[in-house]
């Protein structure tokens, strides 16, 4: 394979992709290693973006609505079909390939929360499916960084199943049932309770908005240029480990449901903010207090997604910033997922105290992703960037502050 040809050949696509930043090294190093750990050349590579969440924090797994757009971080493949239906797969950073017999589809304990179970989560819901499934070598490398709030594990679930449908499918998966796919595997295999958001916006790609309220989810592109209008877009790593935040995480969509179910609904899809308020009296000590006001979190945020995405529609950027704020705010005083109360540093809060400090008046921050630790999301003026960037990395560490780009594609295979 000719990597700068075969890019050369993509070179529209790829600066759209990338933000115009080149890739021919990055993409020659990963068909070197795939040359040097299988001895033969790869055929294609699979790219699948990271994501940010906008707006609508922890909202899809009850059916509400997001504001999301993948971004110029990705997780890449290079691959290439065997015939033995065993996937062998190098993950930069790792000296020993995961390895998994695709013969054995069923869900194992004892890969719960493992590569290995993404990988056979994939690629046994794909056959379920009625999709060709069959083995493959990859060498993948990945700018999404873990614990980011990007969503390395979507992006990572993502790419297998374009990898599969790529080399085995004549990719006729849509973005759509990839994202429905990958969402199996992690909540099925994986066993890590998740909503669709992180993948759909992998997949799918562009400035979003979702409602999980219709099935398969509604998925409609935005078109807002916010470089155009002077703000970069930035996620800060403040720090913290995901790895050991399932049951946080799970905590949430669970307690969510506890309130539901006491209200007599399933999800808190269908529960107003005036509903939920009236059955204050009767939910108080029915379910726990952190329940009612993680509901309320819901009821509000759901309806700021249509807030934003109206104000974007109207070029309102001063209105749209004020709901980018009142998200986090929620975030942080009702869904309580800022901090582990477990552990005496709180990250994500400083980091979000240190933003409102400096960009009160100017643009906008919050928490990003699913929270506990991670990263935080902030609209940025170019005038303020290096003022900005140089305090942040000044307490979380050099290059803690990361420049974004909104990607316009999803997950996409070059070949």
């Amino acid at each position: 394979m000719d990597v700068r040809t075969l890019l050369n050949a993509n070179k529209a696509r790829m600066d759209a992709l990338y933000a115009g930043q080149d890739q021919f090294e990055r993409y020659e190093k990963l068909a070197n290693s795939f040359r040097a750990q299988f001895g033969r050349e790869p055929v294609a590579f699979v790219s699948a973006p990271g994501r940010t969440e906008v707006v609508g924090n922890h909202t899809d797994h009850q059916n509400g609505k997001v504001l999301a757009a993948s971004v110029n971080l990705d997780t890449v493949a290079a691959i290439a079909p065997r015939d033995d239906g065993r996937v062998v797969l190098y993950s930069e950073g790792y000296d020993v390939p995961f390895e998994v017999d695709l013969a054995d589809d069923g869900v194992r304990e004892d890969e719960k929360e493992t590569t290995f179970a993404l990988i056979r989560g994939v690629a046994a819901r794909l056959g379920q499916l009625g999709y060709k499934v069959g083995g493959f070598d990859a060498s993948v490398t990945s700018t999404v960084f873990k614990g980011s709030g990007l969503s390395s594990s979507a992006a990572f679930e993502v790419m297998l199943v374009a990898a599969l449908d790529a080399l085995y499918n004549g990719w006729t998966v849509d973005a759509k049932e990839n994202a429905r796919i990958s969402q199996y595997a992690e909540n099925v295999y994986f066993g890590k309770p998740s909503g669709l958001l992180d993948q759909s916006a992998s997949a799918v790609g562009g400035l979003v908005t979702m409602d999980f309220a219709v099935s398969p989810a509604s998925v409609e592109a935005l078109h807002y240029d916010f470089g155009a209008k002077g703000y970069a877009l930035c996620v800060v790593s403040a720090g913290g480990e995901h790895g050991n935040l399932t049951a946080d995480y799970a905590a949430i969509p669970a307690e969510m449901k506890q309130v539901a179910a006491a209200l007599g609904e399933e999800l808190l899809q269908n529960v107003t903010p005036e509903r939920l308020f009236e059955a204050l009296p009767a939910l108080k000590n029915r379910v726990s207090d952190r329940a009612i006001l993680r509901a309320f979190h819901y009821v509000d945020e759901t309806r700021r997604v249509e807030q934003a995405v109206d104000a974007l529609r109207r070029d309102d950027l001063e209105g749209f910033f004020k709901v980018v704020i009142a998200s986090g705010e929620s975030s942080w005083k009702l869904l309580q997922n800022l901090h582990v109360a477990t552990s005496d540093n709180q990250e994500m809060p400083l980091a979000l105290e240190m933003s409102r400090r400096l960009l009160e008046g100017k643009g906008a921050w919050r928490i990003h992703g699913g929270g506990f630790a991670g990263t935080i999301l902030a609209f940025v003026p170019f005038d303020m960037l290096e003022t900005y960037r140089k305090a942040m990395d000044g307490v979380f560490g050099e290059k803690a502050t990361t420049v974004l780009a909104i990607r316009p594609e999803g997950v996409v295979c070059i070949r």
